[in-house]
């Protein structure tokens, strides 16, 4: 494993370049925030009457239509989401990309999947936060940064890895560590993360939790401070010392009764289940049916979303983090 510190990144790989950040959500707002205030020129290139663009000037940003910004950038860094990435790109970016130029994405979906085709004598690279922007822009104003992983998926021009790792100097990421990849591991392995473990596993599981509690007679809410308020405590000891931090700082109890018991929860079904999601992932059948689904405007996922919201779960949670003081409004 080689990880790439301060020290090993030289920015001048960038210092005359133009770089227009495509996009200004989280990400966008954050990444591009961060390199404007390292040095680098930067254009925010986004639609006209986007919800975004005022934001962009409000944060002092110089912003521009995306054809604009791609006429004119050296570096095109695409962070808009996945789904509409493709769209965009033939009809605003696509015009204008020159021999020489380097298109970079901080998810390699739409490389990999082959949705975006760039032409040849153009560099494909990938800078990747592991963190959502916000924590990009905070650390990075706390004089520190989060991990980042980079990648080269075309190098026309020889020094497309110089490239892609002074982006993530200027990011704020080589203070914590930039880790070297590829477009195919980046996005596989993520895709899969977010399906099985940290979006979708971790979620059923404390809903099934949840409801075992709740359908056996116990309080709600105390069901909920079992299964779910707890939850930030455990991960946040991993987070900092791992598996065998978090069990050292746990009660006797609790180690013995989950080392215990935890093969029954997550079995050889369970993994069987992970395995297959992963196979999915690799011979791109959750790609298409993303794909088909934002064609049809998302009717599946605005079911979720509406069927996810009407959980007893979440209305108990919101009532308790309400009356705790712990729900945040959005900013």
């Amino acid at each position: 494993m080689k990880m790439y510190y301060d020290k090993d990144v030289d920015i001048e790989a960038i210092a005359k370049k133009t770089i227009a950040v495509i996009g200004y959500g989280s990400q966008g707002m954050g990444q591009s925030q961060n390199m404007s205030d390292s040095g680098i020129k930067i254009i925010v290139g986004l639609r006209e009457g986007g919800s975004s663009l005022q934001k962009a000037k409000d944060d002092g940003m110089n912003v521009k239509t995306i054809e604009e910004a791609a006429k004119v950038a050296d570096i095109i860094h695409i962070l808009l989401p996945d789904e509409i990435q493709a769209d965009v790109y033939e009809k605003s970016i696509a015009p204008y990309v020159e021999s020489g130029n380097t298109i970079s994405f901080s998810h390699g979906y739409n490389i990999l999947f082959k949705y975006i085709k760039p032409p040849e004598g153009v560099n494909i690279t990938m800078i990747a936060p592991k963190g959502p922007g916000s924590m990009v822009r905070r650390t990075y104003l706390e004089g520190f940064g989060i991990p980042g992983l980079f990648a080269v998926e075309e190098d026309a021009t020889g020094d497309a890895k110089d490239i892609a790792l002074a982006m993530g100097k200027a990011c704020g990421l080589s203070r914590a560590g930039i880790l070297e990849t590829t477009f195919r591991e980046e996005t596989e392995t993520d895709l899969f993360g977010e399906q099985a473990i940290l979006c979708g596993g971790v979620t059923e599981l404390i809903n099934a939790g949840f409801s075992t509690l709740v359908e056996a007679g116990y309080q709600p809410e105390i069901a909920y401070f079992e299964t779910c308020h707890e939850l930030k405590l455990i991960v946040d000891l991993i987070y900092e010392k791992g598996f065998a931090g978090m069990w050292n700082d746990v009660s006797n109890t609790a180690e013995f009764g989950g080392l215990s018991r935890r093969h029954r929860i997550i079995n050889d079904e369970a993994k069987d289940e992970m395995k297959k999601i992963l196979r999915e992932i690799q011979r791109g059948k959750f790609a298409k049916e993303w794909t088909l689904e934002s064609i049809a405007k998302m009717p599946m996922l605005n079911r979720m979303r509406t069927l996810e919201s009407e959980k007893k779960i979440e209305q108990v949670g919101s009532k308790l983090r309400k009356a705790c003081g712990l729900e945040k409004k959005d900013e």
